[in-house]
């Protein structure tokens, strides 16, 4: 088979044979089995779609939805070469020392490994997404170009920083799908079926492994890959899609014995215009509203994040405020401006009013889920359907955060801060959310709490592992896509092994 083949011309009826099958060629697909072929591992990557956009393949993401008004599932994510790449932000950041922590005052808590075990992995996870030298907390070296950070009083507020991806020669972000097909090509243990859909990972009679894997086009051919190993890296959603379709032999689906698959859904909520901040003098460094290219050529943004130490002492979850443009003031906000600076004593004439929008992480609910509909795709799938939550604890721990925040900002007298959303129905009706797609297939040391093990194996399925950030048990508020990459790195180390 050629490095890139097309689905529709292999033959109804034919086996392929190959020791690792990865099912989907987004970020997680195309960074294994990249890594993987190069280590004379016989690799087959299997892309439902092919390599641009394509309305009939796409509407295999339809599905429907209850509950907090959520983003269309067919619009949330891109079915081709590349998947979710292909209309990513680039925002990139590591996930903190206590996301992976058990939280006592968040139920369902906790990665069965320290952040330690994957930051080996970091640097590599960077170099993927061409996001630049590893840099985040430790550029002291952009004050001195790009000025100073604010100077807020000691507290549990502190300037974090974004990096972003980008692509050689163009604008962020990278592309996986364009910026590693030369790769794929070049990789002689390595072929790519583009529009290849799996309609059944079909398991041994035991249901301990894998056996094969039925593949279909959309232009009705249909055939079968045997694979030693199995990794489904279709993303947050269809990898829940899969497991729970895939119920020939296990009726309630793989990994699903505890009815674990497809619960815990998450993604970021993102609220615009949260709160307005003022600061008395006016003066702002440019990287807190727009991003800044330093002369190494990287890319980064500031953002107002809790520290790990604020969150453990007040049982919040994780956040990530951003400054955005200029705000209007009110009457009373700017009688509020001088009464506040007259009392401290401080000269407020060149005051500016900022908006504050935000990224924060939502508790792990087993009730934000996904299920199989009676409804039927074009290849005869199941459809899903979402139940979407949220807490009005999740919104007022990043409340907690904006009122530190603000507290800072008096204590060091620059500035001070107007929370402008209290209700829920105020919070919703400014919220928009991330595509990032959490935790419907989830990480666990014990198959009572997840559906994979600390190396992404399906729990007693010998030869099926999952990538992505799917796995996530836990969310954090850093963008998933850097984060994935680094973990998928660390099971390809795992799979190479298998090998040996």
């Amino acid at each position: 088979m050629s490095a890139f083949a097309d689905a529709r011309t292999v033959p109804s009826g034919t086996t392929i044979e190959t020791d690792i099958a990865i099912i989907g060629a987004g970020a997680a697909g195309i960074t294994l089995a990249l890594s993987l072929a190069r280590k004379s591992l016989r690799v087959l990557l299997l892309e439902s779609g092919g390599g641009a956009f394509d309305s009939k393949t796409q509407a295999l993401y339809a599905g429907t939805q209850t509950g907090v008004p959520y983003l269309k599932l067919n619009a949330s994510r891109m079915r081709f070469l590349g998947g979710s790449t292909n209309h990513w932000g680039g925002w990139c950041r590591p996930l903190d020392v206590s996301d992976f922590d058990a939280r006592p005052w968040l139920a369902h808590s906790g990665w069965p490994f320290p952040r330690s075990e994957i930051e080996p992995y970091f640097p590599h996870a960077q170099a993927w997404v061409e996001a630049g030298p590893l840099v985040y907390d430790t550029g002291k070296a952009w004050f001195d170009t790009f000025g100073a950070p604010l100077k807020l009083g000691d507290g549990g507020v502190y300037t974090s920083f974004f990096q972003f991806s980008k692509m050689r020669g163009s604008v962020l972000p990278t592309n996986f799908g364009e910026r590693y097909e030369a790769d794929l090509k070049r990789e002689p243990n390595l072929s790519l079926l583009l529009h290849a859909n799996i309609t059944n990972i079909a398991l041994s009679n035991d249901a301990h492994s894998v056996d094969h894997l039925k593949v279909a086009t959309l232009s009705g051919r249909s055939f079968t890959v045997k694979p030693k190993y199995t990794v489904l890296a279709t993303g947050g959603i269809e990898n829940a899609r899969m497991l729970l379709a895939s119920n020939d032999v296990m009726s309630a689906g793989i990994g699903n014995g505890n009815d674990l698959v497809g619960r815990y859904f998450a993604d970021h909520a993102i609220p615009r215009d949260t709160a307005t901040l003022v600061l008395f003098d006016g003066n702002l460094a440019p990287y807190y509203q727009n991003n800044q290219t330093d002369k190494a050529g990287t890319i980064f943004r500031a953002t107002l994040a809790p520290t790990d130490g604020f969150k453990k002492a007040k049982g919040i979850l994780d956040s990530l405020a951003t400054i955005e443009g200029n705000a209007p003031l009110d009457d009373l906000g700017k009688a509020a401006i001088a009464a506040t600076a007259s009392s401290m004593n401080v000269d407020a004439s060149n005051a500016k009013a900022l908006s504050v929008g935000c990224g924060f992480e939502l508790s792990p609910d087993p009730d934000r889920r996904f299920t199989l509909t009676n409804e039927r795709d074009a290849l005869g799938m199941p459809r899903l359907q979402l139940h979407m939550t949220l807490a009005d604890s999740d919104y007022q721990s990043y409340r907690a955060t904006l009122k530190e925040l603000g507290r800072q900002l008096l204590e060091s007298r620059i500035g001070m801060i107007r929370l402008d959303r209290a209700t829920r129905d105020e919070w919703l009706s400014v919220m928009d959310w991330g595509n990032h797609h959490m935790g419907t297939t989830r990480m666990s040391g014990d198959p009572k709490t997840g559906v994979v093990d600390p190396n992404s194996q399906v729990f007693g399925v010998s030869n099926l592992y999952v990538a992505g950030s799917s796995v996530f048990p836990t969310y954090g508020a850093s963008n998933p896509t850097m984060n994935l990459v680094a973990l998928t790195l660390r099971l390809a180390n795992h799979l190479k092994g298998l090998f040996t």
